[in-house]
This record gives C-alpha cells, sequence and structure tokens, in this order.
C-alpha cells in the first residue's frame, strides 16, 4: 500500500495521555490513552524496559482475554503469553500494546458461546463462524495508530502469529524480525492452539505433545 493511501485510509490518533502505573512486580509501566482511534476502543500502550540502542523497540500486540488474563483460564494461552510479554518488553525495551478485543474480536459473551460450541466438538474457528463471527474479527490497524503516535514505524514482534506481520505492513510498520513466544500446552487447550497451527499459521512447535 502506498504512502499516500495508507495516509488516507489511516487517520492520525495522538496520545491523549500518560501515566506511570507500577505493576504487580514493582516494575514501573508508562500507560499510554489515545485519541483518534479507529474503532473507538479504549486500547493501552505500556511502555516497558530501557530504551533499545538501536531505537527498535520489542513490541507485542496482545488481545484482551478476560477470562486467561484475570482468571487464570487453561482453555487459551493468553494469560502465560501476557506475563511472557511483560517480562521480555522489560527486559528489552519497548511497548505491550493491550487491544480491546475479545474473543478475536467478537466479544466476551460471544466468546462464551464458542466455548459451549467448542464442548460440543467444534474448533475455535469453525465456533465463530457457527455463531455468524469472522474466524477472526480483529483489526490491527488501531495498532498500526498507536505505534505512529508513539513515534515508531520500525518494531520487533513478539507473536506466533503471522497475520500480525501482515497486517502491520499493510498499514505501513516494518517488522524487522518476529520473535516467537513460548509454548503454554495444558490438558485444557491443546485442541485450541492445535486448530490454531493448522488453521491460522501460528507459529508452535506442539509436536507431538500430550497432557
Amino acid at each position: 500500500m502506498q504512502a499516500q493511501a495508507i495516509d488516507d485510509l489511516l487517520p492520525a490518533a495522538r496520545v491523549r495521555r500518560r501515566v506511570t502505573v507500577p505493576l504487580a512486580d514493582g516494575t514501573p509501566a508508562l500507560f499510554h490513552s489515545f485519541d483518534g482511534l479507529v474503532d473507538g476502543r479504549e486500547h493501552l500502550a505500556l511502555g516497558l524496559g530501557p530504551q533499545p540502542a538501536d531505537d527498535i523497540p520489542l513490541v507485542r500486540l496482545h488481545s484482551e482475554c478476560l477470562t486467561g488474563d484475570v482468571f487464570g483460564s487453561q482453555r487459551c494461552d493468553c494469560g502465560p503469553q501476557l506475563q511472557e510479554a511483560l517480562r521480555r518488553v522489560g527486559e528489552a525495551g519497548g511497548y505491550v500494546l493491550y487491544l480491546r478485543q475479545e474473543g478475536r474480536g467478537i466479544g466476551l459473551y460471544a466468546k462464551l458461546d464458542a466455548y459451549g460450541l467448542q464442548d460440543r466438538g467444534l474448533d475455535t474457528f469453525a465456533a465463530n463462524r457457527q455463531l455468524h463471527h469472522p474466524e477472526d474479527a480483529r483489526d490491527y490497524r488501531c495498532a498500526a495508530q498507536m505505534l505512529f503516535a508513539l513515534g515508531i514505524k520500525r518494531i520487533r514482534l513478539l507473536s506466533n502469529n503471522p497475520d500480525k506481520v501482515d497486517q502491520l505492513a499493510a498499514w505501513g510498520i516494518e517488522v524487522v524480525e518476529r520473535l516467537s513466544t513460548g509454548v503454554y500446552l495444558t490438558a485444557h487447550n491443546h485442541a485450541y492452539l492445535s486448530a490454531k497451527v493448522r488453521l491460522a499459521r501460528h507459529d508452535l512447535e506442539l509436536g507431538d505433545a500430550q497432557c
């Protein structure tokens, strides 16, 4: 996509406020809120760690997961991924973008409905389709807006999901390197993680692991 086309389709956002908040372990995080995000949601950017020597920050796009992030659900790997991201970004220097896109963008109640269908044998993507939702409704334009508002055009991306690389590149963010997260396999999320590998090209080395 040409630069002018990006400018036309992706309006500029701006940082609304910066507030330092100590996290559970005492690590200071600089929370950023924004005005002008295309989806109107209250996304956050947490600035962590030192300034990278090469000015290319490590960035994690983390979609909100109330069940995993807050309650420690083992049906997904979201909670452990978030904790890993906070640690690794804090060490390397960069940002965790906390995106309010629950359930791959379909919302909390619909995600719980999808869980019910998964209990009856559907995979996570088929369950979304059965509920007349996209398999993955997330739109990372807002993440690109946030990065531009922070003055960032080149990043290292902490993710197993190649779609994040593709979407960010389409909106003018250069991903110079993609680093994988750990694999957080449980007896309750094996089918979920396997579906992400088979159907959405996620970079997860599950091998023949059984739980």
